[in-house]
């Protein structure tokens, strides 16, 4: 059985950091691409930042980008979003994805996801 639990959530004061992490088992790890998506009260879920299946190649919004680095441990195995400079607007609920593919194509690639781990990011 497939799965992916997030893990590393909190409160962190503006210009903080943390550390999302994403356990998966159930599946050969090092075969799929993976994600971190994120939806704020009221707002669309949203791509924050995605991985190949070897980890040598990576993508991010606009928004976190400089901020944010998404990268993946294949012998845990477990994928990790390190979050530093946070602001007021990174808060939400972060969920870990994995698709079905090697390489990243998009949220319609998508076949499996986290639970969510909630970011507050406030003083």
């Amino acid at each position: 059985q497939v799965r992916v639990v997030e893990s590393g959530g909190g409160l962190v004061q503006p210009g903080g950091s943390l550390r999302l992490s994403c356990a998966a088992s159930g599946f050969t790890f090092s075969s799929y691409a993976m994600g971190w998506y994120r939806q704020a009260p009221g707002k669309e879920c949203e791509l924050v930042a995605a991985i190949t299946s070897a980890g040598g190649s990576t993508n991010y919004a606009d928004s976190v980008k400089g901020r944010f680095t998404i990268s993946r441990d294949n012998t845990k195995p477990t994928w990790y979003l390190q979050m530093n400079s946070l602001k007021p607007e990174d808060t939400a609920t972060y969920y870990c994805a994995r698709t079905q593919s090697v390489y990243w194509y998009g949220t319609y690639d998508v076949d499996h996801w986290g639970q969510g781990t909630q970011v507050t990011v406030s003083s």
